[in-house]
Order: structure tokens, then C-alpha cells, then sequence
């Protein structure tokens, strides 16, 4: 688990990049890049890696894509989904164009891809494989876990050369636990998802998965914390697996929040492979 697990995902911050001095790249395990569009945020086990990434915040609004690419890397094509909140991961190449095909994951299928998936709320999750140079991007919020979408970009991945053991995994700002109430139902269907056997209410509350709620028949669920559990039952060495401790509804001013604004906003997450064809 990434250092950065342990931090607090919940209590209300000031804006981290309004004062530099004193929260500017105080994220173990993260780094906020500085470009003369803006900053994005970087996992540090990417990075070193070699591969170029970034999850954007709410103040790149209004640049999608293919805008944001060139501040990535030079020369790639764009490729992305329409998202649909299910478990389809497509080759990049099915997704260049529009109209973008429903899907909520993508894997690199030749060299020069950007692959993106945007969110609010939901987790953004950047997967690569150093052995191939291949990558992966999955939207992945409660029914993209419970559906399974992420162990179905491994196995993309694993098709492309990967092994798994060698993955290097980066889940992004999402809401955090404490701040996402769902019914117990919506628990269990997670729960099943994470394992060959299904988790019960407590297994889950053991595993930090989910919490109690005051109201009868509801729990805090903390989503990444179950993709997290999955990407481990799936076989990815938990330390090459870095989670962001920023919540989506308690950083106004870095991102957009479905659930805190009721607006449809999102904000852009993308990874560029490295593979030679």
C-alpha cells in the first residue's frame, strides 16, 4: 500500500496550490507538476518508471484531451471512451474518434497512445507495464469495481506481454470513505467482486472497505479502498500500487464533485504508453 494510503483523505484542506511554501508536494508518494498550463497531479511510481501521466484538476475545465496530451507528451494520438459506468475495456485504437465507444477502460494496443478517462467522483486508474510499455485507463466507481472492470484490464494488459506481478498501479483523487454513503445492497455487490469467495458487511468493515452510518441499511464505502483489495486479490504486488489520499468532496477548489455539487463536471485522467509498436 502507497504511503500515501494512510493519510487523511477526509478532514477539509486549504488549497494545496495556493501556498507552495508550506502544502505545495507534501504528498508522500506524489508530485504536483508545474506547467504554463496549470499543475497536475503525478504518482511518483509512474514517473520513475518513465511513464508520462497526470490526473488534471477542475482548473484545466474546458481542455479536453487533445489539448491536455500536448502537455503530456508530443506527437501522441488521443484516444478515449464514452463512459457508461460498466466493465468494457477496449483496445486504444477502437477508441480514437468520435462518436467514442461505450467502454470505462482502455489499453494501449501500439506505441504513441494517450489513453484518457475522466471523473467525479469516481476513481481514475492508470496501470503499466515497464516489461511492454503497455498501459491501461479505467474509470472505476462502484459498479466498474463490482463489475470487475479492473481485473479485465489486466488481462488486456497480460495479452499485450505484461505480467501482472510487475504492474505499477496509481488510483487517483476520488471521494473518500467517510463521504460516500451507499446502501448496504451496494456494499455486498462490491464485496463480491473483490475475491473468489464473497465478503460480508464485516469482512469489508475489517478491510477499511466500508464504515458504519447512522442511517438504517447504509454504510460509508471507501471505493478505492475495494479497488485497492481487488487490484491485491488479482495478484498486483501491493507496493507497486500508489492511492491518493485526496477527496474529490472536500477539495472544492481542485476538483469537481458529483456528489458535493450535483453538476456534471468532470476532470481529465490519462497515461501515454511506452511501447515501441
Amino acid at each position: 500500500m502507497s504511503s500515501a494510503q494512510g493519510a487523511n483523505s477526509g478532514a477539509e484542506t486549504e488549497d494545496p496550490l495556493a501556498q507552495p511554501d508550506s502544502r505545495f508536494n507534501t504528498l508522500p508518494g506524489w508530485t504536483w507538476v508545474g506547467c504554463y498550463g496549470g499543475y497536475y497531479l503525478t504518482a511518483d511510481q509512474l514517473d520513475d518508471a518513465g511513464f508520462e501521466h497526470g490526473f488534471f484538476t477542475r482548473r484545466w475545465q474546458g481542455r479536453g484531451p487533445d489539448e491536455l496530451a500536448t502537455y503530456l507528451s508530443c506527437g501522441v494520438s488521443v484516444h478515449r471512451p464514452q463512459q457508461v459506468h460498466g466493465n468494457v475495456v477496449l483496445e486504444a485504437s477502437a477508441a480514437a474518434s468520435a462518436p467514442w465507444p461505450d467502454a470505462d477502460g482502455l489499453v494501449s494496443d501500439r506505441g504513441g497512445q494517450s489513453l484518457w478517462v475522466c471523473g467525479a467522483d469516481c476513481t481514475p486508474v492508470l496501470l503499466a507495464d515497464p516489461k511492454s510499455g503497455h498501459v491501461a485507463a479505467c474509470h472505476a466507481g462502484w459498479r466498474g469495481v463490482a463489475s470487475r472492470i479492473l481485473p479485465e484490464a489486466i488481462a488486456r494488459l497480460e495479452q499485450r506481454g505484461a505480467c501482472r506481478e510487475q504492474l505499477i498501479v496509481a488510483l487517483g483523487p476520488a471521494v473518500s470513505g467517510q463521504r460516500y454513503q451507499v446502501e448496504q445492497s451496494v456494499a455486498l455487490q462490491v464485496g463480491e467482486a473483490l475475491a473468489a469467495e464473497p465478503r460480508s458487511l464485516e469482512e469489508l468493515q475489517r478491510q477499511a472497505v466500508i464504515d458504519s452510518d447512522p442511517e438504517q441499511g447504509h454504510c460509508r464505502l471507501d471505493i478505492r479502498q475495494a479497488a485497492l483489495q481487488q487490484l491485491k486479490a488479482e495478484g498486483i504486488n501491493h507496493t507497486r500500487i500508489s492511492t491518493c489520499p485526496l477527496c474529490t468532496v472536500a477539495e472544492p477548489s481542485l476538483f469537481h464533485s458529483w456528489r458535493r455539487d450535483q453538476v456534471k463536471a468532470v476532470q481529465w485522467s490519462g497515461i501515454v504508453g511506452q511501447a515501441a509498436i
